[in-house]
């Protein structure tokens, strides 16, 4: 049981628009809860256009200790960041802020690690296999990040946005991990098939991928929770593929989430 916020509740916000998809709330509250910490996180809808003022504002709720952030503000709200862990200045974005003794923030960009444990958990390891991604925002930049860390042996990366992917591209070649190339939505001869896009969320969207040539023996994971079943994972079991969906994603990654709010990362 969750007790009841009072006045001395610690207040966190998740951040993103929209912001009805997201799972993090229930979750996290019970997990701080059953930590000791009387914290509380709360959904908060927030435009691009109104996310500066917020960004201002914010350091002067005393009781506000973190945010967790969601599409589309995770580059932006690294920006507000006075310090982060090395692998979200390496991406320049950022899914969780925890307020400094001093008051500023400190950002970290764990969407790969959830992703890649939700792979994980379902007994496939990256490690070796060709990989597809789509989408090179902010989580597909941190899952393409993942990916090469782990060992891929190929990374293709297909979004729309084209020089926003080959930004990225060129980013991971340089850390000499693996070759990275711009890929297309044709997932033939790829083992590990990752959609780090909102396709999916609204009713007739596209599919990410051409499933049709998907093959049975891949591994396809998906960052969407809302539907928790998206088009394409659908598609991928219907194909015989092994799914990772994006609640999957988050039950990998919310002890993460807990530990860096509460200041348990450091050190490591």
């Amino acid at each position: 049981m969750v007790p009841a916020p009072t006045g001395a509740t610690r207040l966190y916000a998740i951040v993103g628009d929209p912001i009805a998809q997201v799972r993090s709330p229930a979750g996290v509250t019970a997990a701080f809860a059953a930590s000791g910490h009387d914290g509380i996180l709360v959904p908060v809808r927030i435009s691009v256009a109104d996310l500066p003022d917020f960004l201002s504002l914010a350091p002067r709720l005393k009781n506000l200790d973190g945010l967790v952030v969601t599409i589309p503000h995770k580059f932006a709200c690294y920006q507000a960041c006075t310090s982060a862990t090395e692998r979200a200045h390496f991406l320049r974005s950022v899914n969780l802020m925890r307020r400094r003794a001093d008051g500023a923030w400190h950002g970290d960009m764990v969407d790969g690690l959830g992703f890649v444990g939700a792979a994980r958990a379902k007994g496939i390891a990256p490690a070796g296999r060709r990989a597809l991604l789509v989408g090179a925002g902010g989580a597909g930049s941190a899952i393409a990040l993942a990916l090469v860390e782990t060992g891929v042996s190929e990374l293709a990366i297909h979004d729309s946005a084209t020089e926003r992917r080959d930004v990225l591209i060129g980013q991971l070649n340089g850390l000499g991990k693996a070759p990275v190339r711009a890929g297309t939505m044709d997932p033939t001869g790829f083992e590990f098939v990752a959609n780090a896009t909102p396709a999916g969320m609204k009713q007739g969207d596209p599919l990410p991928v051409d499933v049709a040539r998907l093959a049975s023996s891949a591994y396809c994971g998906c960052v969407i929770t809302k539907p928790e079943i998206s088009p394409f994972i659908a598609a991928a079991r219907k194909a015989g593929c092994v799914t990772g969906t994006g609640t999957d994603m988050y039950e990998q990654h919310q002890g993460i989430m807990v530990d860096f709010l509460l200041g348990r990362d450091e050190g490591r």
